[in-house]
């Protein structure tokens, strides 16, 4: 491509920056801007589907954000060539003199991709969202996974699980410069940023789309897509093998025990199990046994949302009468179930579990006002992955557990990780696109991440190292690999956001910090975070980057220690499998 001399890039971006919003923002200008067809291999764009408007003080900039935003809205559709489907794009792009060359992607979550496109305009940057051909703006991915009983739309499947961000990505870098009156050639800065399925769909990216990103954020994804949702029915599958369903209130006895006898192990007294490592090597569950609970009745609500809910639409209220009584050994031994983790009958892993400390949701039940029980309550997120991913029938959920065993969990795993294995899985570990064009990868998860385990995030981490950088030293791989993918444990912290259990700290501005990472070298050693609530509220803490370990010194300093025991307790085989599991 040739390039553009200096004089007529600045006289380009001269012009550029002289245009108004509603110079540039006119249907002409968008189409004038389209690369002719050819110019992306398989996409066909479709100029008179072009729409564009230049929005005043709109509400925008994400999900519950009340940011007022101007840029123009435009959209554009296009078709894979010779297919004679139709995907709609949608695109925001920031008055020309607050834009920084820059592109946004913002990740969904549950089985939803984003369908918001103002993500990016307060960093100065375009951003988009795509409806992935299957009217993702409407629908969620699990409402069309299926034409019918036994009949998977595969299409769906790989828009959803990496192809329809890539390509919207593509698109959008190719339209950018041509809109604002910039050289072809111009750098765009691409950076993604999602947590839970969004910090999966950013992984979809590093590791499909490489070349295209500069800089990804990436929090708690939900990748191991099938084992994953799978351990959603494991803490019921427990409680039914067991034959025990423990009360909510007995469970979160043991939770909060555990927490304070867990807290003080990292130097600290602060309500903040920081070291769920040692917990797991020097707590002893079954000294909760006994213990006293006590809850009032209450009536309770589920919204709903994301891969911690427990319905699969709606919001739903549920009843809990006063609970009173003590912990007992069938509770403690349902919770130990749980956080060990999945097993075959043969007593081979098949996969990790939450870490100890960590809220068991998925193992609530339900209380039948007819026969004053406590009874099973199978959490619609993996429920709804078995009978529609794995059985391929068309249902919100199973029924119930019955002949179902560990080996079954086993099976069901094993049945989507191959079959969605280039699709939704999303575990590749060789990043060397991504890597060897620049790209730098920010990832992080909450300790105590009670839907997706916080060792899923360590075992992929500890995959790239090793199928990446496996022929170095530990030194070596690790200088190798900090300098373009960072690895981060929020201590205390649950499913992509605070915890109303421990009141720890949370990385606030990580775009920020990628964006300084990116364009200015400027690489992060540690996490900026800040606790929000209880008695250190307020407090900056910088973060440990993994494989390091915080340790209090004292109430106000803490240490990133290397502690071996520790990281051992961190990591997992699963020889159930006859495959790598990455």
């Amino acid at each position: 491509m040739r390039r553009s001399s200096p004089a007529a890039m600045a006289a380009l971006a001269t012009t550029a920056l002289a245009a108004t919003l509603d110079d540039l923002c006119t249907v002409s200008n968008v189409q004038a801007a389209l690369p002719a067809n050819g110019t992306l291999l398989g996409i066909d764009l479709i100029p008179s589907s072009v729409t564009a408007a230049a929005l005043y003080n709109a509400t925008g900039g994400g999900m519950g954000s009340t940011t007022t935003l101007t840029y123009c809205n435009v959209t554009v559709s296009y078709t894979h060539t010779g297919k004679g489907d139709k995907v709609v794009l949608k695109y925001a792009f920031p008055s020309p003199d607050e834009f920084q060359n820059r592109f946004y992607v913002g990740g969904g979550g549950g089985f939803s991709l984003s369908s918001d496109a103002t993500g990016g305009i307060t960093y100065g940057a375009a951003s988009g969202a795509t409806d992935a051909g299957y009217d993702a703006f409407s629908n969620s991915y699990d409402e069309v996974v299926l034409y019918g009983n036994g009949s998977i739309n595969w299409d769906a499947t790989h828009m959803f699980g990496y192809q329809a961000l890539g390509e919207m990505t593509q698109v959008a870098k190719a339209i950018t410069p041509g809109f604002y009156g910039l050289a072809s050639d111009t750098k765009i800065y691409t950076y993604f940023e999602g947590c839970s399925d969004g910090g999966r769909e950013g992984m979809s990216q590093v590791q499909r789309w490489g070349e295209e990103y500069d800089g990804v954020v990436a929090g708690a994804p939900a990748f191991r897509f099938a084992q994953q949702q799978v351990l959603h029915v494991y803490s019921s599958a427990v409680e039914h093998t067991m034959d025990y369903y423990p009360p909510p209130c007995e469970l979160a006895l043991i939770v909060n025990a555990t927490i304070a006898a867990c807290d003080p192990l990292d130097g600290r007294t602060d309500g903040v199990v920081s070291r769920t490592d040692l917990c797991k090597l020097n707590f002893n569950l079954s000294s909760v046994v006994g213990e006293s609970y006590y809850c009032a009745e209450k009536n309770s609500s589920s919204l709903g949302f994301g891969f911690n809910k427990r319905q699969a639409q709606g919001s739903t209220t549920s009843y809990q009468p006063a609970q009173s009584g003590t912990v007992t050994a069938e509770g403690v031994a349902v919770a130990q179930a749980i956080y060990d983790g999945v097993f075959n009958s043969d007593g081979d892993r098949a996969y990790l579990s939450w870490q100890i400390a960590s809220e068991l949701g998925d193992a609530s039940t339900v209380y039948n006002s007819d026969t004053g029980a406590w009874e099973l309550s199978i959490p619609s997120t993996g429920g709804e992955y078995v009978t529609k991913f794995v059985q391929l029938l068309d249902l919100d959920n199973l029924s119930d557990l019955n002949n179902v065993t560990y080996d079954t969990l086993v099976d069901w795993m094993n049945t989507g990780m191959l079959r969605y294995l280039d699709s939704l899985q999303t575990t590749l570990p060789d990043l060397r696109p991504f890597q060897s064009t620049g790209g730098k990868l920010l990832h992080y998860h909450g300790e105590s991440d009670s839907s997706i385990p916080a060792a899923s995030s360590v075992h992929y981490w500890q995959s790239v190292r090793s199928i990446m950088y496996g022929d170095l030293s530990d030194d070596e791989s690790l200088t190798a690999l900090e300098d373009w993918y960072q690895f981060y444990l929020v201590p205390g912290a649950g499913h992509c956001g605070t915890n109303s259990l421990q009141p720890g700290p949370y990385p606030q501005n990580n775009m920020e910090i990628m964006i300084d990472w990116v364009e200015n070298d400027v690489k992060p050693t540690r996490l900026n975070s800040t606790v929000s609530s209880g008695t250190n509220a307020g407090e900056i803490q910088l973060l440990c980057q993994w494989p390091t370990r915080p340790l209090w010194s004292d109430d106000s300093t803490f240490d990133c220690v290397d502690d071996s025991a520790s990281i051992d307790s961190w990591t997992y085989t699963f020889p159930a499998f006859k495959v790598p599991v990455y």
